[in-house]
């Protein structure tokens, strides 16, 4: 699989949990795999689907989705098709005769098909190694984006009771999780939860008071790179492209009001890098996949912090840095409630104001935002702070607030917890009306007590007690504000603290385009980027199609110019070489003529930070901790103990010290395991011929991680 992922995609290693996944793909098992966006779960179907003997089912919900990895395999080298509504008739007969011959690997379809007159008999009758259904939480009444047509998947199990079925999704909680094993009828599946962690992204809140100044200031910094501005409405979206387009960027607004034709002429030219700017509502995003969207702007509050995060996560898709920048303000919470109220149920519209009152917490967060982000689905981080976001890099001044945080907790208190932000700031201010005269407020001794402060100030503050759990407020439109034992605790054991003096942060830089901290030549990186618009015209494709933005940059940081040095690429395989490795050889070359540069060698052995492994390895880890066995651990993470194995390999790379001891073979075992994988040059497979069937591959493996331990 290593060897397939170089030659296919040009990729050195796996992403965190890929490996794993495709090895529970390969041994016949049902497999649930929940990955962050960008996280590379396509290619944890497409490498077994390559590999295995036969054709693979692909079920995606979205056109857009669906044909663009079609052409990214097809450009590896893929046999790979499609069938959708957008194909005649006698476009998918051509397909379907293609499968038939056995000329396809992958085929990916659209969830209706199913229904479609003749499909059932046509694909029946196929070979099918896997089946893939992406965008699983579809399936779920209980998930984001449920479609009916998703509910139709559970004929595949009867069609193909032997075949084993993958499901995959970004985002998933625990019920949805359930109703997609339930509803796909998985068997035993292994369930495999990735890290929602993406690194590489900058999450930066900014005012949205001087919004119109500070977003062109920002913009202006990405001028000529891809980007997404997000508004509520359609008016606003039209109404800032319009201003863009005036002030010289490449920008379009797209929303849910254009027509079809519209729609896709604009979506189109920002995937083939002809615009830098989509200017849109939510309506735009779910099938895109470009990977070189170094800007996600939120010009309004997103409706729930699960949006914020699928949104956001269209930013940076290639590994590279990218930033997430959200125009804060209280106010948008007004705009939500015409929508929510809408809802059909009082359940339905609390449910929707507690998922607003996150963002707002999100918002008003003196804290790690990451962390924020990353507990909302239920994992921990383990660091306190990120080092990315504008808290934790200290873009936001710290002044110590312990006087008037208790000042404002007494208030809380004496108003007996009945009143909501807006009106407890005022009592503070010392504003007297009807309302403080009739409950007697205005003699109260905190009545007037933060006059010198402005109102926006105190209702910040506010806002980062209830952030940091001080405080908290009810569900509803008209929230009141509660004390917390963490609170009261603040309040009786006198304690102190610092918070944001504003919510201007120092954003706007822009963002360090080098790889691993090298300098990349601009003038011959926009060389290659014009080689790259050239070959995807000449196909039809978009660009990152042929060559993503780190394949670019490594490319103008290094300046290979042999054949053996641009298949060290990052995203150059054997396919790719061949079809485009000369012309960028040339390009290169070129420039190292015209300037004399020389080709600079990689090191032997990159080692880059360690990564956060993720939420499974973490409980693999804490099994391991409490003595369990290999066997034990894999009962209880309903995993197979190869797939453990997997994890302790990992962890061990990170954690050296991680105890293991319990798990230890006795030493005659390890000395005839030892022996034989010596003879063998280490390699499993053919230690396991000469040791028969003695030993299991679990036991040669184990055995090998300690004799490996004990070398080092």
């Amino acid at each position: 699989m290593q060897e397939l992922l170089k030659q296919v995609f040009g990729y050195d290693s796996f992403y965190p949990l890929q490996q794993e996944i495709i090895a529970s793909v390969m041994q016949g098992r049902d497999t649930l795999a929940i990955m962050p966006t960008g996280g590379g779960k396509s290619l944890c179907y497409q490498l077994p689907a390559i590999k295995m003997t036969g054709m693979a089912i692909v079920v995606s919900p979205l056109i857009a989705l669906m044909k663009d990895q079609v052409d990214q395999l097809r450009v590896s080298g893929v046999a790979v098709a499609l069938i959708n509504s957008s194909l005649s008739g006698a476009e998918i007969a051509q397909v379907q005769r293609a499968a038939q011959a056995g000329q396809i690997k992958i085929l990916y379809i659209a969830p209706e098909r199913l229904a479609a007159m003749g499909f059932a008999s046509f694909i029946r009758d196929l070979p099918i190694s896997l089946i893939a259904i992406d965008e699983a939480h579809c399936i779920s009444e209980w998930g984001h984006d449920f479609r009916p047509d998703y509910r139709e998947l559970r004929i595949l199990r009867q069609w193909f009771p032997r075949v084993p079925m993958m499901a995959l999704t970004a985002t998933a909680t625990d019920k949805v999780r359930a109703d997609i094993v339930t509803q796909l009828q998985l068997r035993e599946p292994a369930v495999f939860l990735a890290s929602f962690d993406r690194p590489n992204l900058k999450y930066v809140v900014m005012p949205k008071k001087g919004m119109a100044t500070s977003l062109h200031d920002l913009l202006d910094k990405y001028r000529g790179q891809s980007c997404i501005v997000y508004c509520f409405s359609r008016k606003g979206t039209e109404e800032l492209a319009e201003s863009l387009q005036h002030s010289g960027f490449k920008a379009a607004a797209y929303h849910g009001g254009l027509d079809s034709a519209t729609r896709s002429h604009v979506q189109d030219q920002f995937i083939r890098d002809e615009i830098d700017m989509i200017i849109a509502t939510i309506a735009f995003g779910m099938g895109i996949d470009k990977s070189n969207v170094r800007l996600v702007v939120h010009c309004d509050l997103p409706k729930s912090v699960e949006a914020y995060y699928q949104e956001t996560g269209r930013a940076g898709r290639d590994g590279l840095p990218a930033e997430c920048v959200l125009f804060f303000s209280h106010g948008d919470r007004r705009k939500h409630a015409f929508f929510i109220d809408q809802l059909e149920t009082e359940a339905e519209q609390q449910k929707a104001w507690a998922k607003l009152e996150e963002v707002l917490r999100f918002g008003d967060l003196s804290t790690c935002r990451r962390q924020y982000l990353l507990g909302h689905f239920g994992e921990v981080m383990p660091r306190d702070k990120c080092d990315n976001c504008d808290n934790c890099l200290g873009e936001t001044v710290q002044v110590d607030a312990t006087d008037v945080t208790r000042t404002i907790l007494t208030a809380v208190q004496a108003t007996r917890e009945s009143f909501g932000i807006g009106y407890v700031a005022s009592v503070l201010l010392g504003k007297s009306d009807e309302r403080s005269e009739r409950f007697n407020h205005h003699l109260l001794p905190v009545f007037g007590t933060l006059k010198a402060h402005k109102k926006t100030e105190l209702v910040s503050i506010i806002r980062q007690l209830i952030s940091l759990h001080l405080l908290a407020q009810s569900t509803g439109e008209y929230p009141v504000l509660l004390m917390t034992p963490k609170g009261r605790d603040f309040l009786e054991q006198k304690q102190s603290l610092s918070l944001s003096s504003s919510m201007q942060p120092k954003s706007g830089k822009g963002l360090d385009q080098s790889i691993d901290a090298m300098p990349v030549d601009p003038i011959l990186f926009d060389r290659l980027r014009i080689l790259r618009k050239s070959l995807a015209d000449q196909r039809g494709v978009p660009p990152y199609v042929i060559f993503g933005d780190k394949t670019l940059r490594e490319m103008a940081a290094y300046f290979p110019q042999s054949e053996t040095s641009l298949l060290q690429t990052f995203g150059v395989g054997r396919q790719k070489w061949e079809q485009f490795g000369l012309e960028f050889l040339g390009v290169v070359r070129d420039y190292a003529r015209e300037t004399g540069v020389n080709e600079i060698q990689r090191a032997v052995s990159r080692s880059p930070a360690p990564k956060y492994l993720g939420v499974t390895y973490s409980q693999t880890r804490e099994l391991l901790r409490s003595g369990l066995g290999l066997e034990a651990i894999a009962a209880r993470r309903g995993l197979v103990p190869a797939t453990v194995l997997g994890h302790i390999e990992k962890l061990l790379q990170q954690e050296p010290d991680l105890s293991i001891e319990h798990l230890r073979p006795d030493e005659s075992q390890l000395e005839i395991i030892h022996r034989a994988l010596a003879a063998a040059g280490w390699s499993l497979v053919a230690a396991k011929e000469n040791l028969g069937e003695k030993y299991s591959y679990e036991a040669i493996r184990l055995a090998r991680i300690f004799l490996r331990r004990n070398q080092d």
